[in-house]
């Protein structure tokens, strides 16, 4: 079984989960989970709405531009922000826990993606800090799967995370969230004190190419900002906010491809707008990506009951 039930706890009674079977994990309340055949766990409250996440043609179209380096430099940003809290970060024994490893290590270094996607952020991660323990969590079964392809040995765990987590307390020293829900409550609880969370989200000058011609949605000034607000309120405290901008030439492909990874492809009118392209078919068009990573740091108290 590929599946680290350490990460996890039942989304039912909220009990630690543990392996049962090869294929079976399970609380001590009687409540089962099946490990799927491509290695991953479905683990959703009950009545839990009947939303599936990004399907496939948004996250064919993500990995196609994320394949060409269109991101890069947010990748960067976010390795960047996690391997300076590798280094500094203690180790588990000096915060209670029951790890020996030496700190600055990324051997115990346990890392979350909420919202993974296809992976390519925890992909990221993952090369470059060696050894660290990966959960990959979106709602979507059909990312969940990409990821764990993309990240191998990675745990992957389709979940909600509008819900309490299937994930235990205090069990993540970095977790990121990539132009994804926010639920800042509970990235409170599983992120353990002087742990780490990056968030990345756009700024008002992201795609304003494709603002202008009304390809995608618009962004509102100081979104990260109020993503601050939101999770100092659960106990983060804010330690920094870095700015990445850059310039993309983009043919008519990646044009569509910006667009059908994101919100504005679920908000398609009709077959004739999927195929539209506000500009020429030949054309090019200079792009602005803007967004902000922002990095926090869990308080000792922070999601505390």
């Amino acid at each position: 079984m590929s599946i680290d039930s350490t990460w996890l706890r039942c989304p039912n009674c909220f009990h630690d989960l543990e392996a049962i079977t090869e294929r079976v994990l399970g609380c001590d309340s009687g409540h089962r989970f099946d490990v799927a055949k491509h290695e991953i766990v479905t683990l959703l409250p009950p009545r839990a709405p009947r939303t599936v996440g990004d399907d496939r043609a948004m996250l064919d179209a993500r990995a196609a531009l994320l394949a060409s380096g269109a991101y890069a430099p947010i990748a960067a940003a976010i390795v960047a922000a996690a391997r300076q809290h590798a280094v500094r970060r203690p180790s588990r024994s000096d915060d209670g826990g029951d790890d020996d490893k030496v700190a600055g290590s990324s051997d115990d270094l346990r890392i979350v993606d909420l919202g993974c996607g296809t992976g390519y952020y925890a992909g990221a991660l993952a090369a470059e800090l060696t050894g660290a323990s990966v959960l990959l969590a979106d709602r979507s079964p059909t990312a969940v799967r990409l990821a764990t392809r993309a990240v191998p040995r990675a745990t992957g765990v389709v979940l909600d995370l509008w819900r309490p987590l299937p994930v235990r307390d205090g069990t993540a020293d970095v977790a990121i969230n990539v132009f994804a829900p926010r639920n800042a409550p509970e990235f409170a609880r599983i992120v353990r004190a002087a742990g780490i969370l990056i968030v990345v989200v756009p700024s008002a000058a992201h795609f304003t190419e494709l603002r202008r011609l009304g390809a995608t949605l618009d962004v509102p000034e100081g979104k990260a900002d109020r993503v601050t607000e939101q999770f100092s309120a659960a106990g983060f405290d804010l330690r920094q906010t870095t700015r990445v901008e850059y310039l993309l030439d983009t043919d008519a492909e990646l044009r569509v491809q910006l667009v059908d990874m994101g919100p504005a492809a679920h908000h398609r009118a009709n077959a004739a707008d999927d195929a539209a392209d506000p500009s020429p078919i030949d054309a090019q068009l200079t792009v602005t990506v803007s967004v902000d990573v922002v990095v926090f740091e869990r308080g000792s108290t922070a999601g505390a009951d």
